[in-house]
């Protein structure tokens, strides 16, 4: 029988192969269990609520029950540092691939790639059976069988590989007697280590000096609100943040109707999830921003919407892929009403986009399945402001055409006004809607401050409508609180509420607008929906 021998030692090109892509997994590992524990309040909670396949039950229990989930969300985020840790530095790099691929391997399963068989849904990263976890899984698995540690790592410090003895002449140790002591000298320099090992040993150090500047760099990143805030102290928005939970919740919100499709009185904006949050006075600056903008994050978001009977997401067409493959994994069923936005911006003002792209935009609303598409609200602005209003027929035209409901929005009551004056049979209008108590809507500077610029015109003009209104902008991006900005807008005629809510404000706004419809509203317009 042949002996069995140890493998050849890895050499060469493929072992700084190998090198280099156990340093690219260890700074993917260690990066996400430091963002995740720099990240205040992050919880595995939001990716666990959205599993799908047989194993859903479990995570789900585990996203429901507060006990369990704070261990879960330490075991994560320890294990991804110790995992990033270990595959960097080389050392104990085999136990390290064997948490990485339990990590991995637990993420996939959770939410595998194959929870829908339909092939018109492709997500990024996720390919049938494969995904990224699972690629990731067999790289890890290739570093378990083929470490490189020993040589390119810390251990290689820890070897025998020293400096070697010079060579002696055998001599016969009987004549010669016991060996003599040796010297300091001579003990220090056959402990010592060559150049070469020492470079070998400390190969990881440039990498995590490397890692630790670009953390540095990221936590230096300002959002946009950040950068344009007006005031911090002042705002609405500048109080202690009360997180209701769903067990708060009161009631769900109530329901209307446009054209009998049923619409929750408390319209989701979509906003805040895609990026285009206005500055103000919001103090949700760069760790919220960064936390909420992805795809679990705001899966998470629509699912609790869904719970408090908030049946409708407003929002931009970017938006629909993730729609999508929210309806497709069987995670909700929340609608959407797409606004149209036809406008183009940079540094010299806003243009109007090219009428292909324009309506290609809302094509992909329409083949996504959005049950109603409005022409935005700036957009309206700028076409019926310089005269082009057969732009605007046009898209509501091919709305129209595929079935779907239509409206037009509006900042300034002028464009309403314009429209309803040209012709325009909508289903709906959006128009912002708040009064002006506070105090940047009297800065003579208008600085993102001020969505609704007559108040009191509005309205008149909107009790005079016979279609239903959906108010936005009715907490001014901030400036008012959501009581006073709700309760405005539904007595002063909205029929609908439309407002950017992050989870942690979801069930406080709902029990709001529940109270607030339920009570004694001083309004004088007939509900329209």
């Amino acid at each position: 029988m042949q002996k069995l021998t140890s493998p050849t030692p890895l050499t060469g090109i493929r072992l700084y192969a190998l090198f280099a892509l156990r340093l690219a997994i260890g700074w993917h590992f260690l990066y996400e269990g430091v963002t995740k524990l720099l990240i205040p309040n992050w919880t595995s909670a939001d990716y666990l609520q959205v599993s799908g396949w047989i194993f859903a039950p479990f995570f789900h229990w585990i996203a429901d029950t507060p006990s369990v989930l704070a261990v879960v969300d330490w075991i994560n985020i320890i294990g991804l540092i110790f995992v990033g840790l270990t595959l960097i530095f080389g050392w104990i790099e085999r136990i390290g691939a064997m948490v990485g691929m339990s990590l991995l391997f637990l993420y996939w399963l959770a939410n595998p790639p194959f929870v829908t068989n339909d092939f018109n849904v492709i997500n990024e990263g996720h390919y049938l059976v494969v995904n990224k976890n699972m690629v990731e899984l067999f790289a890890v698995f290739i570093l378990l069988l083929f470490p490189t540690g020993k040589q390119l790592g810390i251990p290689a410090l820890f070897r025998k590989n020293r400096l070697p003895k010079p060579k002696e002449k055998v001599k016969d140790t009987v004549a010669a007697g016991p060996p003599a002591a040796k010297t300091t000298e001579e003990v220090l320099e056959h402990a010592a280590l060559d150049r070469r090992t020492l470079i070998k040993g400390l190969s990881a150090l440039p990498v995590m000096g490397a890692f630790g500047y670009a953390l540095y760099e990221k936590t230096k990143w300002e959002s946009y609100e950040e950068r344009n805030l007006v005031d911090a102290v002042t705002g609405a928005s500048a109080k202690t943040l009360n997180i209701a939970s769903l067990k708060e919740l009161k009631a769900p919100i109530p329901m209307g109707k446009i054209k009998g499709l049923p619409f929750s009185k408390l319209i989701l904006g979509g906003n805040l999830l895609s990026g285009w949050a206005h500055s103000r006075d919001l103090i949700y600056v760069s760790q919220l921003v960064k936390a909420y903008h992805q795809k679990e994050k705001i899966f998470a978001t629509l699912l609790l919407a869904e719970k408090c009977g908030i049946n409708t997401l407003l929002t931009n067409p970017i938006l629909c892929a993730l729609i999508d493959e929210y309806w497709k994994r069987g995670i909700g069923k929340i609608q959407f009403i797409s606004d149209c936005a036809g406008l183009l911006y940079d540094d010299k003002g806003s243009r109007p986009m090219p009428i292909n792209d324009y309506m290609d935009k809302v094509k992909k609303a329409i083949d996504t399945g959005a049950v109603a598409c409005y022409i935005q609200g700036e957009t309206a602005d700028y076409y019926m402001g310089n005269g082009k209003s057969e732009v605007i027929a046009k898209v509501m035209d091919f709305v129209r055409q595929n079935g779907l409901l239509v409206g037009i929005g509006a900042h300034h009551i002028e464009t309403v006004k314009a429209c309803v004056d040209a012709g325009f049979q909508t289903d709906f209008w959006m128009k912002t809607m708040h009064h002006h108590n506070y105090w940047s809507a009297n800065n003579p500077e208008w600085h993102d401050n001020k969505f609704d610029f007559s108040p009191e015109e509005t309205i008149r003009y909107i009790n005079e409508l016979k279609e239903p209104v959906i108010g936005f902008k009715v907490m001014a991006a901030g400036a008012i609180l959501p009581k006073d900005g709700f309760r405005y807008a539904f007595e002063n005629g909205a029929d609908f509420v439309c407002a950017g809510m992050y989870d942690f404000q979801m069930v406080e706004d709902v029990n709001i607008a529940c109270d607030i419809l339920s009570g004694n509203l001083n309004r004088t317009r007939p509900w329209r929906g």
